[in-house]
Protein backbone atom coordinates (compact mmCIF):
# COMPACT_ATOMS: atom_id res chain seq x y z
CA UNK A 1 0.00 0.00 0.00
CA UNK A 2 1.27 3.48 -0.87
CA UNK A 3 1.93 5.96 1.93
CA UNK A 4 -1.30 7.64 2.95
CA UNK A 5 -2.10 11.33 2.81
CA UNK A 6 -2.48 11.45 6.62
CA UNK A 7 1.16 10.42 6.99
CA UNK A 8 2.20 13.30 4.75
CA UNK A 9 -0.06 15.75 6.58
CA UNK A 10 1.56 14.70 9.86
CA UNK A 11 5.02 15.38 8.43
CA UNK A 12 3.99 18.93 7.54
CA UNK A 13 1.86 19.56 10.66
CA UNK A 14 4.49 21.67 12.45
CA UNK A 15 6.61 23.04 9.61
CA UNK A 16 6.63 23.56 5.86
CA UNK A 17 10.18 22.13 5.83
CA UNK A 18 10.08 18.80 7.72
CA UNK A 19 13.35 17.56 6.18
CA UNK A 20 15.24 20.82 6.61
CA UNK A 21 15.68 21.36 2.86
CA UNK A 22 16.18 25.14 3.14
CA UNK A 23 19.13 25.08 5.55
CA UNK A 24 20.71 21.64 5.19
CA UNK A 25 24.11 21.64 3.47
CA UNK A 26 23.52 17.96 2.62
CA UNK A 27 20.18 18.70 0.93
CA UNK A 28 21.58 21.70 -0.94
CA UNK A 29 24.50 19.58 -2.20
CA UNK A 30 22.03 16.89 -3.32
CA UNK A 31 19.97 19.51 -5.18
CA UNK A 32 23.14 20.73 -6.92
CA UNK A 33 24.01 17.13 -7.84
CA UNK A 34 20.51 16.69 -9.24
CA UNK A 35 20.96 19.76 -11.41
CA UNK A 36 24.36 18.45 -12.54
CA UNK A 37 22.72 15.15 -13.55
CA UNK A 38 20.63 16.83 -16.24
CA UNK A 39 21.70 16.01 -19.79
CA UNK A 40 20.73 19.38 -21.29
CA UNK A 41 21.34 22.99 -20.35
CA UNK A 42 17.71 24.02 -20.93
CA UNK A 43 14.23 22.44 -21.09
CA UNK A 44 10.90 23.58 -22.51
CA UNK A 45 8.84 22.19 -19.65
CA UNK A 46 9.53 20.20 -16.48
CA UNK A 47 7.19 18.34 -14.17
CA UNK A 48 8.17 17.37 -10.61
CA UNK A 49 5.97 14.84 -8.84
CA UNK A 50 6.14 15.27 -5.06
CA UNK A 51 7.69 18.74 -5.18
CA UNK A 52 7.34 19.36 -1.45
CA UNK A 53 8.18 22.92 -0.48
CA UNK A 54 9.86 23.78 -3.79
CA UNK A 55 13.46 23.73 -2.68
CA UNK A 56 14.60 21.46 -5.53
CA UNK A 57 12.50 23.56 -7.91
CA UNK A 58 14.60 26.59 -6.88
CA UNK A 59 17.58 24.85 -8.50
CA UNK A 60 15.83 23.50 -11.60
CA UNK A 61 13.11 25.98 -12.57
CA UNK A 62 15.58 28.59 -13.89
CA UNK A 63 16.61 26.02 -16.53
CA UNK A 64 13.04 25.58 -17.79
CA UNK A 65 10.64 27.73 -19.77
CA UNK A 66 7.85 26.17 -17.68
CA UNK A 67 8.07 24.33 -14.37
CA UNK A 68 5.15 22.49 -12.77
CA UNK A 69 5.36 20.87 -9.36
CA UNK A 70 2.71 18.67 -7.76
CA UNK A 71 2.35 17.76 -4.12
CA UNK A 72 -0.42 16.38 -1.90
CA UNK A 73 -0.04 18.86 0.94
CA UNK A 74 -1.21 22.48 0.66
CA UNK A 75 1.26 23.77 3.29
CA UNK A 76 4.11 22.45 1.14
CA UNK A 77 2.62 24.00 -1.98
CA UNK A 78 2.24 27.40 -0.29
CA UNK A 79 5.92 27.28 0.65
CA UNK A 80 6.83 26.21 -2.91
CA UNK A 81 4.89 29.12 -4.40
CA UNK A 82 6.82 31.52 -2.17
CA UNK A 83 10.17 29.88 -2.98
CA UNK A 84 9.64 29.83 -6.76
CA UNK A 85 6.92 32.30 -7.73
CA UNK A 86 7.59 31.91 -11.45
CA UNK A 87 6.72 28.19 -11.32
CA UNK A 88 3.29 26.56 -11.16
CA UNK A 89 2.44 24.35 -8.20
CA UNK A 90 -0.68 22.19 -8.12
CA UNK A 91 -2.23 19.87 -5.57
CA UNK A 92 -2.50 16.17 -6.28
CA UNK A 93 -2.00 12.88 -4.46
CA UNK A 94 -0.73 10.19 -6.79
CA UNK A 95 -2.33 8.14 -8.23
CA UNK A 96 -4.28 11.03 -9.71
CA UNK A 97 -4.57 12.90 -12.97
CA UNK A 98 -1.22 14.35 -13.92
CA UNK A 99 -0.92 17.82 -15.44
CA UNK A 100 -1.38 18.49 -19.12
CA UNK A 101 1.61 19.48 -21.16
CA UNK A 102 4.43 18.31 -23.36
CA UNK A 103 7.03 17.92 -20.61
CA UNK A 104 10.56 17.13 -21.73
CA UNK A 105 11.89 16.73 -18.16
CA UNK A 106 10.32 14.69 -15.34
CA UNK A 107 11.67 14.89 -11.79
CA UNK A 108 10.99 12.03 -9.37
CA UNK A 109 13.03 13.01 -6.33
CA UNK A 110 12.64 10.85 -3.25
CA UNK A 111 9.03 10.08 -4.12
CA UNK A 112 9.13 6.53 -5.51
CA UNK A 113 9.34 4.72 -2.15
CA UNK A 114 6.15 6.50 -1.06
CA UNK A 115 4.32 4.43 -3.72
CA UNK A 116 3.56 0.71 -3.77
CA UNK A 117 4.37 -1.62 -6.64
CA UNK A 118 1.00 -1.18 -8.35
CA UNK A 119 1.21 2.62 -8.22
CA UNK A 120 4.77 2.54 -9.54
CA UNK A 121 3.66 0.41 -12.47
CA UNK A 122 0.79 2.84 -13.08
CA UNK A 123 3.24 5.75 -12.99
CA UNK A 124 5.40 3.96 -15.56
CA UNK A 125 2.34 3.53 -17.81
CA UNK A 126 1.38 7.19 -17.33
CA UNK A 127 4.87 8.35 -18.30
CA UNK A 128 5.17 5.97 -21.25
CA UNK A 129 1.76 6.99 -22.56
CA UNK A 130 2.13 10.74 -22.14
CA UNK A 131 5.84 11.60 -22.12
CA UNK A 132 7.79 8.78 -23.81
CA UNK A 133 10.44 11.25 -25.05
CA UNK A 134 11.01 13.07 -21.74
CA UNK A 135 14.22 12.84 -19.77
CA UNK A 136 13.57 11.41 -16.29
CA UNK A 137 15.65 12.15 -13.21
CA UNK A 138 15.16 9.84 -10.22
CA UNK A 139 16.73 10.75 -6.87
CA UNK A 140 16.62 7.83 -4.46
CA UNK A 141 17.31 7.80 -0.71
CA UNK A 142 19.39 4.72 0.19
CA UNK A 143 18.53 4.55 3.87
CA UNK A 144 15.52 2.82 5.38
CA UNK A 145 12.34 4.48 4.14
CA UNK A 146 9.97 3.09 6.73
CA UNK A 147 7.62 2.28 3.85
CA UNK A 148 6.57 -0.90 2.07
CA UNK A 149 9.35 -0.49 -0.51
CA UNK A 150 12.85 0.78 0.12
CA UNK A 151 14.37 3.30 -2.27
CA UNK A 152 16.29 1.03 -4.60
CA UNK A 153 13.44 -1.50 -4.67
CA UNK A 154 10.98 1.21 -5.74
CA UNK A 155 13.43 2.53 -8.34
CA UNK A 156 13.83 -0.98 -9.76
CA UNK A 157 10.07 -1.47 -10.05
CA UNK A 158 9.67 1.81 -11.95
CA UNK A 159 12.66 1.39 -14.25
CA UNK A 160 11.77 -2.23 -15.07
CA UNK A 161 8.21 -1.22 -15.95
CA UNK A 162 9.22 1.86 -17.94
CA UNK A 163 10.47 0.17 -21.11
CA UNK A 164 10.36 3.40 -23.13
CA UNK A 165 13.50 4.58 -21.30
CA UNK A 166 17.04 3.41 -20.65
CA UNK A 167 18.21 4.28 -17.14
CA UNK A 168 21.76 4.78 -15.94
CA UNK A 169 23.08 5.79 -12.57
CA UNK A 170 24.69 9.22 -12.75
CA UNK A 171 25.68 9.76 -9.10
CA UNK A 172 25.89 7.66 -5.98
CA UNK A 173 26.79 8.88 -2.53
CA UNK A 174 26.58 7.10 0.78
CA UNK A 175 22.99 8.29 1.29
CA UNK A 176 21.44 8.68 -2.17
CA UNK A 177 21.75 7.90 -5.84
CA UNK A 178 20.65 9.79 -8.93
CA UNK A 179 19.59 7.95 -12.07
CA UNK A 180 18.78 9.45 -15.44
CA UNK A 181 16.34 7.86 -17.88
CA UNK A 182 16.62 8.76 -21.53
CA UNK A 183 14.24 7.66 -24.26
CA UNK A 184 15.13 4.50 -26.15
CA UNK A 185 15.43 4.59 -29.91
CA UNK A 186 15.39 7.46 -32.37
CA UNK A 187 13.94 10.86 -31.51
Amino acid sequence: MSVGKDHLRNLYAKTSDPWGFRESAYEQAKFAATRAALSQPRYRAAFELGCGNGQLARHLAPLCDRYVGMDAIEVALEAARLAVPEAEFIQGFYPCDLPQGAFDLLILSEILYFLDEGDLQRLARDIAGRWPRAEIICVTWLGPSGNELQGEEALSVLTSALTTHRFARVTRSEKYRIDRGLPRGPA
